[in-house]
């Protein structure tokens, strides 16, 4: 897979994701993807600062992104 093969998938896992965050006041954009292997997000909204994110980002947005992207090692929240 090639490196924009991948940002498309993680693209795509970002989309899935998307809804449920929009529902809840948040979204969620990509900022980096680093070596193929570490995609790095950013939660806005009102998933900023939520106690939930972090258990949101490594139980939703990461098991999506490699779902799509199983190369993908770690996804990280950067604030």
């Amino acid at each position: 897979m090639t490196s924009k093969e991948l940002r498309v998938n993680v693209e795509k896992a970002l989309e899935e994701i998307r809804p449920f965050l929009q529902s809840d006041g948040g979204d969620i954009s990509l900022i980096s993807i680093e070596n193929d292997k570490l995609v790095k997000v950013q939660l806005e909204g009102a998933c900023v600062g939520c106690s939930v994110n972090q258990m949101t980002l490594k139980s939703g947005v990461e098991m999506t992104i490699k779902k799509y992207a199983p190369q993908i090692e770690e996804v990280l929240n950067i604030e």
